[in-house]
């Protein structure tokens, strides 16, 4: 498998990425498929990216140094803390492990090592049953699903 160590990690650029057009690459996993969006330092640096399980698609268990955040597309993701729908986002903490799963096949939105801090709930929601709010401008609807004080993001 041949992996580029860098992708898109110039944040003083401004980058659009059709991911329709963008080519499905392999991951250690011979059943999951990935398209990176951003990329630093090859396999184990910080990295975004859509993902694609095969119907039966798994991984072995495996842990999330500076945590992972995900938003299930498609389909249906597993692991052994559940089973997740399309529509519904988690936070694994920095340092959490799983064993993920899908029997249909899913497509998901992963975000992995960028989340330090080991003070950091494990998060799951099913965003499709969550209000949208007033967004600071008219016509603008959010979403909130994670913020925690003492960390930057807001999701």
């Amino acid at each position: 498998m041949n992996v580029i160590e860098n992708v898109n990690n110039d944040l003083s650029q401004r980058v659009v990425v059709n991911t329709q057009t963008m080519e499905w690459q392999p991951s250690p996993s011979q059943t999951v498929w990935r398209k990176p969006l951003y990329r630093e330092g090859g396999e184990y640096g910080p990295v975004t990216s859509i993902v694609r399980y095969d119907a039966g698609g798994k991984f072995r268990t495996h842990q999330h140094p500076q945590g992972e955040e995900i938003l299930v597309l498609d389909g249906e993701f597993c692991d052994e803390h559940g089973r997740y729908p399309k529509g519904s986002y988690l936070l694994n903490p920095d340092g959490s492990q799983h064993s993920p799963y899908s029997d249909s096949g899913c497509t998901i939105f992963v975000r992995l090592r960028q989340y330090e801090g080991n003070d950091r709930p494990q998060v799951r929601i099913n965003a499709q049953k969550n209000p949208w709010l007033q967004g600071m401008v008219e016509g603008l609807t959010v979403l909130p699903l994670y913020s925690q004080a003492d960390h930057p993001e807001s999701m």
